[in-house]
């Protein structure tokens, strides 16, 4: 490639932006044969600056004050020019966030991401996991309406359960109250983003140094050119694949802002008729329940009639997936090539999840909740107890030596 020169040769000479640019994009080789499941994971980037650069605006009228928190929120979507437009793309963009991550995760699932010698993103990744639930849990009180409050004061019972000291900490106060809403604010705005751009970094240069997997699970590095050293079954990155992420972004952006200007409280799972009323700590709501991308959990940790107990199952819920990489024992990575043991065993877990989440979300009072639940709750943990046992027993089938296309 021709060195640079005038303005971008005399950046180049005192930064080494040509180099980046060759070693993570132009000459960047991935596998030729990435599907619709690798949009993903590019879309997760792109939401992560939407949610920045929208909370960046918002933070500019936001007053995190127990007396004008609601009212500055409502400031915002009637007097703010295009405040609604902001606030709304924020809002729907904290679901679309978990949308594409929950998306992102099983593809992981799928083809084996987690497997050596990946080990290390997927714990980065799980991490980015727990760090953007942290952050969307805080930015849950933010807007102090009914919901909000009550719903991080659950939360924070929760923590009380098994660390007073903690929950006293993360209240600023005995009650839910305005230092426990300057605290949340500052940890939503400042202190977890900063991680997450962090582990956001962190996750995609370990992928850039071991490779992409690829929906076959094959090592493309394995067969080289021997003159060029470039992989046999690669190709850039760019413009190959920037281009078709261009293609993905467009039919993202589009269910987006259809979502944003037709559905942006999308029947009360994105925003919740409760949380247009302010927030009063003397009227507790019939049903508490929190966003639709935490109920999964949350039907986990009301499943278990023991309080302690539900927080620790809750808990191991989410932990659980930074375990993958050395509780499955299989000869292949890629769900091509698994046997039926491993598909059966991946399209119960699914079902468990959708439904825990569809009961995280109804009345506990209901007869059905909580047997549905725990049955659900088992298969959920079962899927991961015995991974080791039906991974080794299972029946796999040859892996090509080259990518399939």
């Amino acid at each position: 490639m021709k060195e640079p020169t005038g303005l971008l040769g005399w950046v180049d000479a005192r930064f080494p932006l040509m180099s980046v640019w060759r070693e993570h994009l132009a000459e960047y080789y991935t596998p030729k044969n990435f599907n619709f499941w690798y949009y993903f994971g590019s879309l997760a980037l792109l939401v992560l600056v939407i949610q920045i650069v929208t909370g960046i605006f918002l933070t500019m009228y936001y007053k995190p004050d127990a007396r004008f928190a609601f009212a500055s929120v409502e400031f915002i979507m009637r007097d703010v020019d295009y405040g609604w437009l902001i606030r709304y793309m924020h809002s729907t963009g904290a679901s679309m966030f978990f949308v594409v991550v929950y998306l992102h995760m099983l593809r992981g699932m799928l083809y084996g991401s987690y497997q050596k010698p990946r080990e290390l993103i997927w714990l980065l990744g799980m991490a980015i996991f727990l760090c953007l639930m942290a952050e969307a849990f805080f930015g849950y009180l933010l807007p102090w309406g009914q919901m909000s409050y009550w719903g991080a004061q659950v939360i924070v019972s929760l923590i009380d359960a098994l660390s007073p000291p903690l929950a006293l900490w993360i209240r600023g106060d005995y009650v839910i109250a305005d230092a426990t809403l300057n605290r949340f604010f500052a940890f939503h705005v400042i202190a977890l983003p900063l991680i997450l751009v962090i582990l956001v970094f962190l996750h995609i240069v370990a992928l850039h140094a071991v490779g992409s997997n690829n929906p076959d699970g094959i090592e493309i590095k394995k067969y080289k050119d021997p003159n060029t050293g470039i992989p046999l079954d690669g190709i850039p990155f760019h413009p190959y694949y920037t281009v078709k992420d261009i293609m993905g972004t467009v039919g993202f952006l589009i269910v987006y802002f259809g979502i944003i200007f037709f559905a942006p409280e999308m029947d009360g799972y994105f925003l919740e008729d409760n949380n247009f009323i302010p927030a009063d700590p003397m009227k507790t709501p019939p049903h508490i329940a929190p966003v639709w991308y935490f109920t999964p959990y949350y039907a986990i940790l009301r499943a278990v009639p023991q309080k302690q107990l539900g927080v620790i199952a809750m808990g191991l819920a989410v932990g659980i997936f930074f375990l993958l990489p050395w509780l499955d024992r299989g000869r292949v990575k890629s769900i091509r090539y698994r046997g039926n043991l491993f598909k059966i065993a991946l399209g119960l877990f699914l079902v468990s999840f959708v439904t825990l989440g569809y009961m995280g979300t109804q009345d506990p009072n209901l007869w059905y909740v909580n047997p549905v639940s725990r049955i659900c709750a088992l298969v959920y943990f079962s899927f991961f107890i015995f991974m080791p046992i039906y991974t080794k027993l299972d029946k796999t089938k040859p892996v090509p030596e080259r990518v399939t296309g």
